[in-house]
């Protein structure tokens, strides 16, 4: 390795070697520049001087060939440390090259001082020879359109010149300072030309540029490019200044940025990441403070967009978070903040001040944190209390306030409305307290500290704390009602809760049901206002939740009396205030009080023509017709009044037409326990006069079965006359049970033929669903009184106004009825009529029992006829949208539509069937005899194994 004494005697030989270029080199300075081959070009130039194309053609030409020359050489050479320092000038070939061209190149500007090619080809060769050949990054597509200044920053950064090598700046301080030189001889011929102005500024972010050259210098041309160029290509200079400044650091970065800020905040919060975290100098937390601040107000206020998409909040979160990271740097002590807290009045300032210094970067006053973030963060943001609360406490930790932070927490819990903020803060508020108890511990295991005095106060001070610690656990519950009730002090259900949670201390559920009625608006109120005076109430009534004080019922019934002119929302709650007034006298057996209670709660007034649902009313006003109050007062007075007192009650309820069915029902009954019978009539037609079907049908329905049941047939015009006034305006919805009522009635006390005649009757009125039920009750009752033949006309009258579905099923019990009587044609026709509504594959029920029928009774033409009138069934149904789902349907459930054949094994003319046709189902197969033997013959006929007559009918044969 060599010796610092040989590198400097390397550096000092190295440097002999420069300057190059400065004078500028010519071959009566340089005989070495030109040779004999580059006499032609100088003729040539002589005679043309003026030829631009010439001077081109003639620098380009010796540049490729110097281009080859030096490309030969770099693969036979292999760096070192002279390579390293000298990097694109250290053989000589390279350094004869940067001579000639600068010979030429000068020449030819000296002709053409304002042509920009030839400057910028001029300048890069230069550069190539100084900063050796930049680093050539890919993008993809064009540049576009300059963005705004944070992107610009971001794409400048990524796409800045990166290069290899390049001349040391100390060996090569001529080179660096003759490449200067140029630049500025090149901008005073062209000086309103951005390129070369950020060729030229490109130079000071080289690494081996110069520190004389890097840093005054280049500040300097800085503010000399933004004075020269027009000011709509100042964005393009700033990038490259502002990323120059963020490179330097220290107060050249802050005082370049604030210049640029004046002209254009944008790039605020870009500024304070860079002042938070800076690259060699210490951080400035106030000033990134202070810029916060004022962007977080002035985007409050809509005076600012965060280009990074922060909203106002989240911009005064980047504050808070700077606070707490550098509280000592940023914000007031504790006694400084009260001293600025007392000075707030005089010296408030307005919204639109011209001068606030907290929000002056430049003025070393430190920030009041308390005030900011009470008026800027939660007068401002009330849903985020639990962020800006909890950021404040940490602020006070951080400067070791622990006291301070503690009424922090306090407060903030105190005055939160939403159960996250709670959540957020209480959660803070336990950790700090955690951490604090675990920092005291891990003191008094420290062995070092040997002090007993300390010892002994630091072990009393963490009981304190731990005790405050489970203090606060055990007031979570009670903090978070706190937290519900503040957001809504109308809220029933909590203050139950409230009540709930003291359990068994019955001063303070005394005081908690006293603050919750005095807090309480009526009318703002949430459901079962009223169980809160109820539960109070019953609170002195029990002598406490423990009942071990003495019942205190004149404090129950002051507060009921209390409860009783409260306008409640509904009438309702009111009458549930007067019902349990009286329940409660009546637990304690004061019977007379509680009637005296109910008469008072169902006091009528004189005008009884109020609105029940006329809200504009108090609930007073409109209580006397509360029908739940009513039915309190009258089942009160059935159980410890008089009939006469009941009855005068429901009398009241009847006048003040707020009676339902269910107090009609209830009257009646009552006038029937007591042998009241008329009365009780008298009632149910007072009902059935008030409410119209189908609430009247229960009335009809219970007072008929009571007067029928009463009476029998000993008043049986009467019971006829009820019978048909109920029937007048029943609909036929509800009219089944009454008709059927009516025709037992008859059939018991009555003639039959007027029970027919109801029951007929009933066949026409009642609804289309009943019809079919009426109409066999109609048969049964017909042929029990007349016999079979009469129930032809019922069963023809049916077919005839029953629905299709019903008819199909009717006809079966009609067909059933012909063969009873041994029309078998007469059967059959039923059979046909049926046909035309049942569909084969739907009804297979129906086709199985004619099938049978025919059988049975028919011949082969009958059962031809059949199977003809089922294929053409069949094709009209086919052709229905309605049945084709019904028969796909029937095909998923698997209906049982086709029955197994072994089930009719015992049937020989099934079997028969089978043999003849296996596949179409069955065919008509001639009988070996003309009659079938009785079922009680002992004779056993053979049947043979085959038919050698047997008759094939296929279904198309037909």
């Amino acid at each position: 390795m060599p010796s610092v004494a040989q590198k400097s005697t390397s550096v000092e030989s190295l440097s002999s070697v420069f300057p190059l270029t400065l004078p500028i080199p010519t071959p009566s300075t340089h005989p070495g520049l030109l040779s004999i081959n580059d006499v032609h070009r100088e003729e040539d130039l002589l005679r043309n001087p003026s030829s631009f194309r010439a001077w081109w053609t003639a620098i380009q030409t010796t540049r490729d060939a110097f281009n080859a020359e030096l490309k030969a050489e770099q693969n036979t050479s292999s760096p070192d440390e002279i390579s390293i320092l000298l990097g694109p000038l250290a053989t000589p070939l390279p350094r004869r090259a940067f001579q000639c061209l600068t010979y030429l190149y000068e020449a030819a500007i000296a002709q053409f001082p304002g042509s920009f090619k030839l400057w910028k080809a001029y300048l890069n060769m230069r550069m190539s020879y100084v900063l050796e050949k930049p680093v050539i990054k890919k993008r993809a597509g064009g540049k576009k359109k300059f963005p705004d200044m944070k992107e610009a920053l971001e794409e400048e950064s990524d796409d800045r010149e990166e290069w290899v090598g390049g001349l040391d700046g100390v060996v090569g301080w001529d080179e660096w300072k003759s490449l200067v030189a140029t630049y500025e001889r090149a901008l005073m011929w062209l000086p309103k030309l951005p390129r070369l102005w950020l060729m030229y500024l490109s130079v000071f972010s080289h690494p081996m540029c110069p520190p004389m050259l890097s840093h005054t210098h280049a500040r300097r041309t800085f503010d000399r490019a933004l004075r020269t160029i027009p000011p709509s290509l100042h964005s393009r200079i700033w990038v490259r200044f502002l990323l120059w400044a963020e490179s330097k650091g220290g107060v050249t970065t802050v005082s370049v940025y604030r210049r640029y800020l004046a002209v254009d905040p944008s790039v605020t919060e870009h500024y304070t990441s860079i002042l938070l975290a800076p690259v060699d100098s210490t951080p400035r937390p106030l000033e990134a403070a202070k810029l916060l601040l004022s962007l977080a107000r002035k985007a409050s206020r809509g005076e600012y967009t965060s280009p990074e998409g922060k909203s106002p909040y989240q911009l005064l979160g980047d504050f808070l978070d700077v606070v707490e990271r550098f509280s000592d740097d940023v914000g007031l002590d504790v006694e400084e903040t009260l001293r600025a807290n007392e000075k707030k009045g005089a010296n408030e300032y307005e919204q639109n001040h011209e001068y606030d210094p907290d929000e002056d970067p430049l003025s070393p006053q430190k920030l009041d944190i308390e005030r900011i973030v009470r008026v800027d963060g939660l007068e401002v943001y009330k849903d985020q209390a639990g962020r800006l609360w909890t950021g404040l406490a940490t602020y006070w930790i951080k400067r070791g306030e622990f006291d301070r932070a503690k009424s922090t927490f306090e407060t903030g819990i105190a005055t939160v409305l939403t159960i996250r903020d709670f959540t957020q803060i209480f959660d803070a508020y336990a950790e700090f307290g955690e951490s604090l108890m675990g920092a005291m511990m891990e003191s008094l295991e420290d062995p070092d500290d040997e002090d007993d005095e300390d010892t002994q106060e630091t072990e009393k001070e963490l009981d304190m704390k731990m005790k405050d610690f489970e203090a606060l656990m055990d007031r979570r519950p009670f903090l978070v009602n706190d937290v519900l009730l503040r957001r809504n002090p109308n809220d029933v259900q909590e203050w139950e809760k409230r009540v709930a949670l003291w359990g068994e201390n019955d001063e303070k559920i005394a005081e908690t049901y006293t603050k919750a009625l005095e807090t309480i608006q009526p009318r703002k109120a949430t459901s079962n206002l009223h169980r809160v005076y109820v539960n109070f109430a019953k609170f002195y009534e029990e002598g406490g939740t423990t009942s071990s004080a003495e019942p205190d019922l004149d404090s129950a019934r002051k507060i009921l009396e209390k409860a009783t002119k409260v306008n409640f929302k509904t009438v309702e709650d009111l009458a549930d205030i007067w019902c349990e007034w009286a329940e409660m006298e009546l637990r304690h057996e004061n019977y007379d009080e509680a009637v005296r209670v109910m008469q008072r709660a169902a006091a009528i007034p004189k005008n009884i023509k109020i609105n029940y649902h006329d809200h504009s009313l108090p609930v007073q006003a409109r209580l006397f017709k509360s029908l739940k109050l009513w039915s309190f007062y009258v089942d009160l007075e059935e159980s410890i009044g008089t009939v006469d007192s009941a009855k005068a009650v429901y009398d009241k309820i009847m006048e003040l037409r707020i009676a339902n069915a269910q107090v009609i029902v209830n009257y009646a009954a009552f006038l029937e326990e007591n042998q009241y019978w008329e009365d009780s009539f008298k009632v149910y037609e007072r009902g059935t006069e008030v409410f119209t079907f189908p609430i009247s049908f229960e009335i009809w329905n219970i007072y008929l079965s009571k007067f029928v049941k009463r009476y029998g047939g000993s008043k049986l015009e009467r019971a006829r006359d009820l019978f048909e006034q109920a029937l007048e305006k029943c609909p036929p919805a509800s009219c089944k049970p009454l008709f059927l009522m009516y025709g037992k009635l008859e059939e018991d006390f009555g003639l039959a033929k007027r029970a027919m005649s109801i029951y007929e009757r009933a066949t026409q009125v009642v609804a289309d669903d009943d019809k079919f039920e009426m109409y066999s009750i109609y048969i049964a009752k017909a042929t029990a009184n007349y016999g079979l033949p009469a129930t032809r006309p019922i069963y023809e009258r049916a077919l005839e106004v029953l629905p299709n579905r019903q008819t199909a099923e009717m006809c079966l019990r009609f067909a059933a009825l012909e063969r009873k009587l041994g029309e078998i044609d007469r059967a059959r026709a039923i059979y046909a009529h049926a046909s035309q509504f049942c569909d084969p594959r739907v009804n297979p029920k129906f086709w199985q029992e004619w099938n049978s029928f025919e059988i049975e009774t028919g011949s082969e033409d009958t059962f031809r006829e059949m199977l003809r009138i089922k294929r053409s069934v069949q094709a009209q149904f086919n052709t229905e949208a309605s049945y084709l789902a019904a028969q796909t349907n029937s095909a998923k459930q698997g209906n049982g539509a086709v029955e197994d054949v072994s089930t009719q094994g015992a049937d020989p003319m099934a079997m028969a069937e089978r043999q003849g046709n296996p596949t179409k189902g069955p065919a008509f197969v001639a009988a070996t005899k003309t009659a079938v033997p009785n079922a009680d013959s002992s004779v056993d006929i053979p049947q043979p194994e085959t038919n050698l007559d047997e008759i094939h009918i296929d279904d198309e044969d037909l």
